[in-house]
């Protein structure tokens, strides 16, 4: 059997790490060996963006790298189609493998499909509600496609059934990103969060205002629906700034795009100014783990971040107004709550919060063996 697995940005990458090493320790025994072919279609091309997290999680180099690089959502979209359809024809799989919901994953889906390739989605079933979100685009058009659906949770086997999808199609298998959380936690625990914000830290002259703190909160922010609008960006900086960081140490691994955007509403400078915030590049996974098991609490757009905070405790304020992994909220006994982006309801949760005491939760099947069962439901088929 041949699969081609593929990847198009970070949040792919802690996605396919233990689908490979599922597959190395699967063809250490196995009389028929599976091959596996890895394509990056390069929609994340920035060294520290993407190289990193191969080398962190081992990872192995792309067989295949597609260099589509940046573009609108089109010209992504459009651009791999046209280089991945060449790689199918070539290759011949009988499976191609996509994860998560990028343009990578659309892409891969729609063209394996025109060439009569079977299709497995691996985190299938995620819905938000929010058609304005590309990426929920992303999700109910693969998951239409995919011959087979392996589904993270409960709620995203209920998603495919309201949409009328065939139960054959659909495998429980639990979240593949929890089992490289799990085979990670260890070496993240080890390392010294002084030392991550030494070698990471946009302005190192801050560091001595808030060393020896005990807690701190953390930050990840870039949807444009957070960064791109003055009016809803100039208010949460405020906020930040001026309650969280006066709190405790705000620790924000800042996007590129939040970056830019700072720079072009005139607010760079106070943020950098600010003895109280610390600012890093862009971080491994490993260190980023690290900050969120010890953090007091984390304020996040990112949706893999919601996931991780469940497992590790962590309570955490999504800023967004709707999620795709309901499973994480505290109403299904997750650590997460939605407060949009509107600064009052953020302040009230933040001060909620700030009294909660740390719970970590593992719904079912989050136990670090999906991706063992997400092959062995792709060779049972």
């Amino acid at each position: 059997m041949k699969i081609i697995s593929v990847v198009g940005a970070r949040p792919n990458f802690m996605k396919i790490a233990p689908f490979i090493k599922a597959i190395n320790k699967y063809n250490e025994i196995a009389s028929e060996k599976v091959e596996h072919l890895l394509v990056h279609t390069g929609q994340h091309y920035d060294d520290k963006m993407s190289k990193a997290f191969f080398n962190e999680l081992n990872i192995p180099d792309a067989d295949i790298n597609l260099g589509i690089g940046s573009g609108t959502h089109a010209e992504q979209v459009g651009n791999t189609m046209i280089a991945f359809e060449k790689v199918v024809r070539t290759e011949k799989p009988d499976w191609v493998v996509v994860v998560g919901d990028v343009n990578a994953t659309l892409a891969c889906s729609v063209t394996a499909k025109k060439e009569h390739v079977r299709l497995c989605h691996i985190e299938a079933g995620l819905r938000s509600g929010d058609m304005k979100m590309p990426e929920e685009i992303n999700r109910l058009v693969t998951d239409r496609l995919s011959d087979l659906l392996l589904t993270p949770d409960a709620i995203s086997i209920d998603n495919l059934r309201k949409e009328g999808a065939d139960e054959q199609r659909i495998r429980f298998v639990g979240n593949i990103m929890i089992d490289t959380l799990e085979s990670n936690r260890h070496k993240a625990a080890q390392l010294d969060i002084e030392r991550i914000l030494t070698d990471n830290a946009l302005n190192g002259d801050k560091l001595n205002g808030v060393s020896g703190e005990k807690e701190y909160a953390l930050l990840t922010m870039h949807r444009p629906s957070n960064v791109d609008k003055k009016e809803v960006f100039e208010p949460l900086i405020r906020f930040l700034l001026d309650e969280v960081a006066a709190d405790m140490p705000l620790i924000w691994p800042i996007h590129p795009r939040a970056q830019k955007q700072l720079k072009a509403f005139g607010l760079w400078e106070e943020a950098v100014e600010n003895d109280r915030l610390i600012l890093l590049h862009p971080i491994g996974y490993h260190a980023m783990l690290k900050l969120n098991m010890e953090a007091k609490v984390i304020l996040t757009d990112s949706g893999g971040l919601q996931e991780e905070s469940t497992v590790l405790g962590t309570p955490c304020l999504t800023l967004r107004w709707n999620t795709e992994r309901p499973v994480t909220l505290r109403e299904h006994g997750g650590a997460s709550v939605l407060v949009g982006n509107n600064v009052a309801r953020i302040r009230k949760e933040y001060r909620h919060v700030l009294k909660m005491q740390r719970k970590e939760t593992w719904p079912p099947l989050w136990d670090g063996k999906t991706a063992e069962r997400c092959l062995q439901a792709v060779l049972a088929y």
